[in-house]
């Protein structure tokens, strides 16, 4: 059986809530990607062309620092990757964490949550992160509310 990693990164909690049932379905750790510091309702308005996030996601090098650390990331065999899709991809302070670890022969699984942005081409940018020495499996958008049931059947078309 693979031990399995939900690491996520969360802005208003819609992630953090699926990244938490995702764990509990999976029996799998649980990591939060926290940005330092803290992003802001200021911060966060992507209709303020001088907004952290706004600059941050304009810079694709852009790698804001983070708190915390995964102990032992060479323990896991799959890990999967939650955000908010910004701008139609990952934010950026996932691509600090993705950069953070030797990702080799591990199985990447992004998922997003949003109102309505699409998903893009986020697993081509995050299988670029971590190379090719890493199998990423084509992530999804789920919605704020996900059932265990959604969950389950969306996880076993993984073939994990």
């Amino acid at each position: 059986m693979s031990k399995v990693l939900v690491a996520y990164f969360s802005a208003g909690g819609v992630t953090e809530k699926v990244a938490k049932e995702l764990a509990e379905v999976e029996k799998a750790d649980l990591f939060e990607i926290v940005p330092t510091p803290r992003y802001t309702a200021a911060d966060l308005d992507w209709r303020n062309q001088q907004s952290r996030s706004t600059l941050e996601m304009k810079d694709p090098d852009c790698r804001p620092a983070i708190s915390g650390k995964v102990e032992n990331m060479d323990q896991y065999d799959v890990v999967f990757v939650g955000f908010p899709i910004w701008w139609g991809r990952e934010p950026s302070v996932v691509d600090t964490f993705l950069d953070g670890y030797d990702f080799a022969g591990k199985k990447i699984v992004p998922f997003c949550t949003s109102g309505g942005s699409g998903y893009g081409e986020t697993s081509k940018r995050i299988q670029g992160i971590v190379g090719a020495a890493a199998k990423v499996e084509e992530g999804t958008r789920l919605g704020g509310t996900v059932s265990e049931k959604d969950l389950k059947t969306w996880i076993a078309g993984l073939g994990l």
